[in-house]
């Protein structure tokens, strides 16, 4: 039995993993969720925090968007099968030029009280920007608006300061993502069409190919 655990993206709650489906007699499913981040907590420290919850040798772990950035600090505490990202980045050459201003100019420290103010501009970072019913979409996947986790989670990804992508890792990412535009984001499994929230839009492709990305090691080298 393959043990694989699920790491939402930002502020969103393990219900972005609904439609994931595997074959129950060869994986068993388990669904983390976001805690609140000590006072003045590194990313590192958190990661080793989270990394306590997956209690199996050689599982698969999966996080999407800042859930991948997670999951890759995670990953130095654990001993893994496999490591995949989706949605996400896997060094800091790859954020996105706005992002990296950000951090520049520091400008993360103005963004969360307009979050937690605004409900559509926080659907907009977690989803981007061309999403259809996109407040129906918050109601249902973001739950985490606790001002400390968001303050935390924006610098810690904004900031975000790891250069060399970990070895084996399988990126997989749209090509019409909004968030981390594919142009920026190197070697990964492409998915036309998919934009910044396709776990949820393309989980038929997911279902499909995660067992065989899971069980065969030709992706490892990319």
């Amino acid at each position: 039995m393959t043990h694989l655990y699920l790491m939402p993206g930002m502020a969103a709650n393990p219900s972005i993993f609904e439609y994931i489906a595997l074959p129950p007699e060869k994986y068993t499913i388990h669904l983390l969720e976001w805690i609140i981040p000590e006072a003045q907590e590194s990313l590192a420290s958190y990661a080793q925090r989270m990394a306590q919850k997956v209690t199996h040798e050689n599982s698969v772990l999966l996080g999407v968007s800042f859930g991948g950035v997670l999951v890759q600090e995670m990953a130095q505490f654990l001993t893994l099968r496999k490591l995949i990202i989706v949605s996400s980045v896997k060094t800091k050459d790859e954020l996105p030029r706005r992002m990296k201003l950000s951090r520049k100019l520091k400008l993360y420290k103005l963004i969360p009280t307009r979050l937690i103010e605004d409900v559509d501009t926080l659907a907009k970072y977690a989803f981007g920007e061309s999403i259809k019913n996109r407040v129906a979409l918050y109601q249902k996947y973001l739950s985490m608006n606790d001002k400390r986790y968001l303050s935390w989670a924006i610098k810690e990804m904004v900031c975000w300061d790891q250069q060399t992508a970990p070895d084996g890792i399988i990126h997989i990412h749209g090509d019409a993502d909004p968030v981390f535009p594919i142009r920026y984001i190197k070697n990964p499994l492409v998915i036309k069409g998919g934009t910044h929230i396709m776990v949820i839009t393309r989980a038929k492709w997911f279902n499909k190919n995660l067992p065989e990305l899971i069980e065969n090691d030709y992706l490892d080298s990319k």
